[in-house]
């Protein structure tokens, strides 16, 4: 049996080697392909000194090179560092440098945006430039279960990410019940939706490689777009699939082929809050874990139907993995009642990375297992035991939250806010918007004779922090409520108002029924009461989702199609509008003029 995943990919390889492994668009790169890329780069980074335990950046968008990269460093020894290339220069710097990585491999499209720092850096091009010189065999590398295999940060509650170190063991046990769980054959083609900093994408690629499957890089233009999504896995012929909990719900609801490909549909990484119906043609699956216990710990079918009252479950334990219900002091509660689950067996990590205290703090002894250096993960996470088994998640017990799988800890947030010379003090909470997706609010004290804008502020910490950590509403307060005890009092702390909401962006009205149009697809959509032209459709609240939804109305409004891309690239009204007349430009001169004349009158007519 293999011990690690890059033995598992070579023999896959050497088997199978004209076998697909990935699929970007029109390109594909089979087994032979894959695996002398990686061997090529392996050598390379041999050459600069990486070994077993050597962190080594990796740095890339949702790609095949991406995937090339991370087997690499995995064939030379190292433990790749996933990073988002969206991420602002100052948090890549911290990172970096954080993980003492000694090599950082990524994209021509990325390297102009990296920091500089005590690391090489390896340009990863397609035809492979900085590769070509080196051979395509593998390299001899004694790599050992209990080594690196990777290293990802999660927020953290001091005020910087944590690193949590996974190795090579507690990879292979994912892997392994992956592959017997779903019964996973070289046939079937899986896809990589998740971004490279989110630990889903470790387990959408290594089960399917080492099994001789294909894994399928999401188009960005469908990606978060419900029904061209579904048309997608369907036109590819995916069969399993994993997707975010917010988007797999919205793929519950959309009509399905009774023959469709798809078997099965994962999901995780937020509340599940429904049912399948009876007739989809694919089983849905949730999942639940944390980082630090590698990407699964409880995973199970979700029935059609459900447990009347009650949230769909997160299902039970997988393979070789232990999950204790506990009170206080550590003692198992009965059936039913809530306590924190802590986990237990081979999914736990070693720990956080240069983080001894809070390792300590977080993993502890494992006193219900009678192995030599047993340990448990204290996951903070409220759990119940349901009658047939299964577990029900309930929320957290500090103050962690997560945003549309994002796990955040509001602390680290705070952290950086505190940080401007004009806050004195601040606070950062998650609440529910009008249409009761959680966002994160800022309560801040301005400093003495300081009048606060919120642009500045965001901009601020737009400079240190993912753009999903940036808060989208701030309210001014004269100083933070406290508890008799001295505490912060959360309970009382005021609904964002009008007269409380620090102003945004200087407002200017829209201009154009173009703009106007479209301001008022936003206001609905987002619950505002005012949209100015240069106002943000992310700062506001918007996301993805709402994205997709924005970009729906727009068609039925305009009657063109405003890519994905383009509003991620100008989220304002003035840019979207721009680009709304060009679209329109662009079928009018394709259009007779009495073609012409109905658009131009249907546009002007609106929602």
């Amino acid at each position: 049996m293999n011990v690690n995943i890059t033995d598992s990919v070579e023999a896959q390889a050497t088997a199978t080697p004209d076998a697909i492994a990935i699929v970007e668009g029109h390109k594909q790169l089979t087994y032979r392909e894959l695996d002398g890329r990686a061997n090529q780069l392996a050598h390379l980074l041999r050459e600069l000194g990486v070994r077993p335990e050597v962190p080594v950046g990796l740095c890339m968008r949702r790609s095949a090179d991406l995937v090339v990269g991370a087997l690499g460093i995995l064939r030379a020894g190292g433990a790749y560092v996933p990073l988002d290339p969206d991420n602002p220069a100052n948090r890549q710097s911290m990172l970096l440098s954080d993980s003492g990585a000694l090599v950082l491999v990524t994209h021509p499209s990325a390297v102009s945006q990296l920091p500089s720092g005590n690391w090489c850096t390896v340009v990863l091009d397609a035809v492979g430039t900085a590769t070509a010189r080196y051979p395509s065999v593998t390299p001899y590398v004694e790599t050992k279960p209990e080594n690196l295999a990777y290293v990802i940060f999660t927020s953290g509650s001091t005020g910087r990410p944590k690193g949590v170190q996974i190795t090579h063991a507690n990879l292979m046990n994912l892997v392994r019940w992956h592959q017997r769980a779903f019964s996973v054959l070289p046939s079937d083609r899986a896809t990589l939706h998740a971004g490279p900093g989110f630990d889903a994408a470790v387990w959408e690629v290594w089960p399917y490689l080492a099994a001789g499957a294909s894994v399928h890089l999401v188009d960005e233009a469908v990606r978060t777009a419900p029904e061209a999504l579904r048309d997608w896995l369907l036109a590819n012929g995916i069969t399993i699939s994993f997707l975010p909990t917010d988007l797999a719900q919205h793929m519950l609801n959309l009509e399905w082929p009774k023959d469709a490909s798809l078997r099965v549909l994962l999901t995780g990484a937020d509340t599940l809050h429904r049912y399948p119906s009876a007739g989809l043609p694919f089983v849905l699956v949730n999942n639940y874990g944390p980082t630090e216990c590698t990407v699964v710990t409880t995973s199970g079918t979700v029935p059609s139907g459900g447990r009347p009252g009650e949230l769909p479950a997160i299902g039970r334990p997988i393979d070789n993995v232990q999950v204790h219900i506990v009170d206080e002091y550590l003692r198992p509660l009965q059936p039913g009642t809530a306590g924190e689950l802590l986990i237990g067996g081979a999914g736990v990590a070693r720990g956080y990375l240069n983080l001894p205290e809070l390792t300590a703090q977080k993993f502890i002894s494992d006193p219900f297992s009678t192995s030599p250096g047993a340990r448990l993960y204290r996951s903070g996470d409220l759990a119940r035991y349901l009658p047939d088994g299964e577990i029900a998640f309930m929320g957290r017990i500090d103050d962690q939250i997560k945003i549309r799988g994002h796990r955040i800890e509001p602390q680290e947030v705070t952290a950086v806010l505190n940080s401007h010379p004009d806050v004195e003090a601040s606070v950062v909470v998650a609440q529910a918007d009008a249409s009761g997706e959680k966002c994160l609010v800022a309560y801040v004290v301005p400093a003495a004779d300081v009048r606060l804008k919120a642009a500045a502020l965001r901009n601020f910490l737009g400079e240190h922090l993912p753009d999903y950590m940036v808060p989208s509403t701030f309210v001014r307060l004269e100083g933070l409520p406290v508890s008799a005890n001295g505490k912060l009092d959360r309970a009382a702390l005021p609904v964002p108002t009008a007269e409380n909401t620090l102003e945004q962006d200087a407002y200017e009205a829209p201009q154009s029924e173009i703009q106007e149009h479209l301001a008022n697809i936003v206001k609905t959509l987002l619950s505002v009461q005012r949209v100015g032209i240069d106002d943000n459709f992310f700062n506001l609240g918007g996301h993805s989702l709402l994205g997709a939804q924005m970009i729906a109305r727009i068609s039925d409004t305009f009657g063109v199609e405003l890519s994905l891309f383009s509003v991620f690239n100008d989220p304002t009204v003035r840019g979207m509008s721009a680009e709304i007349e060009k679209l329109l430009i662009e079928k009018l001169s394709a259009m007779s003029e009495e073609e012409a004349q109905r658009l131009l009158a249907s546009s002007q007519d609106g929602d």
